[in-house]
């Protein structure tokens, strides 16, 4: 395979999310053949390259030096050097670093080419039983509980399967949170160690996955990925009648009273109506 060309190549590959075997024939002939690969964390991409005998030069590229590390990258690129990028796991870029390097490579007019194969979100899709012809794929969610319910509240009658990347130790916030934005009826999916020895795909409403995790500590532990079934039709009909009576309602009372009797009137859901209503306060 002849990397080598007037101006250099960067690959951009999909690694294992988990079992290292998850990894094509052709992502392991360039990461082999490359001058230099691109890595998140040099510690933890090693343990793939030392399993498939890869001994090429590693850079460090993560969140906090892309912008000063893609320069370097770029100049060497330019000057005949082929590059891989690779994320810790998984298809970079995918709430990975990576964007600058690509879209700064794209400018430049060096040839970008994919190397794909395993990307958390999609294989949580294909497993999960909820809608796979329209999704939204959110990454993580702002950390901070008032940030995170804004977020929500915005997506509160999204349509499309919403997708989610979670951290353990923010798993339990997160689903109050989705609990208290889009109601007690909602579908969701926890995919959690997905191709790992320990992966499990458990579904349910919002309120059975809290008490399924609450049940035993260490199912809050691992790597997340969380989808929400899209908001029905029904709701995204009544969305305009609901902001207009809400709307008349919080000119002339507070706001929990509001909510209330917009709840009685459209026999809708209160926690979505809270949400709409602290929109359309903020609005």
């Amino acid at each position: 395979m002849q990397l080598k060309s007037e101006q250099g190549l960067l690959y951009i590959v999909a690694t294992p999310i988990g079992n290292l075997q998850d990894i094509c024939f052709r992502a392991i002939d360039i990461l082999a053949e490359v001058d230099k690969i691109a890595v998140e964390d040099t510690r933890h991409s090693k343990k793939l390259l030392h399993h498939y005998n890869i001994d090429t030069k590693c850079i460090s590229l993560h969140e906090h030096n892309e912008r000063q590390i893609t320069f370097d990258l770029i100049e060497s690129l330019k000057n005949g050097s082929s590059i891989a990028l690779i994320s810790d796991a998984g298809t970079p870029l995918m709430s990975d670093p990576g964007y600058f390097l690509v879209k700064t490579a794209r400018y430049e007019g060096i040839e970008i080419r994919a190397i794909p194969g395993p990307c958390a979100l999609i294989a949580a899709l294909s497993v999960a039983g909820l809608s796979t012809d329209r999704f939204c794929f959110e990454g993580f969610l702002p950390a901070k509980t008032s940030a995170r319910k804004s977020r929500l509240e915005a997506l509160l009658g999204e349509a499309r399967t919403l997708i989610f990347y979670e951290s353990p130790h923010r798993i339990m916030a997160m689903l109050e949170d989705f609990e208290a934005v889009f109601g007690t009826n909602r579908n969701i999916v926890l995919a959690k160690e997905l191709t790992k020895l320990h992966e499990t795909v458990k579904s349910g409403y919002i309120t059975d996955l809290l008490e399924w995790l609450r049940e035993d500590p260490a199912r809050q532990k691992g790597e997340m990925v969380v989808l929400v079934e899209g908001a029905e039709s029904s709701h995204l009909t009544d969305n305009n009648e609901s902001k207009r009576l809400l709307t008349i309602l919080l000119n002339e009372l507070p706001l929990k009273q509001a909510v209330k009797l917009a709840a009685q009137y459209l026999d809708s859901n209160k926690n979505e109506l809270y949400a709409m209503a602290l929109t359309l306060k903020k609005g």
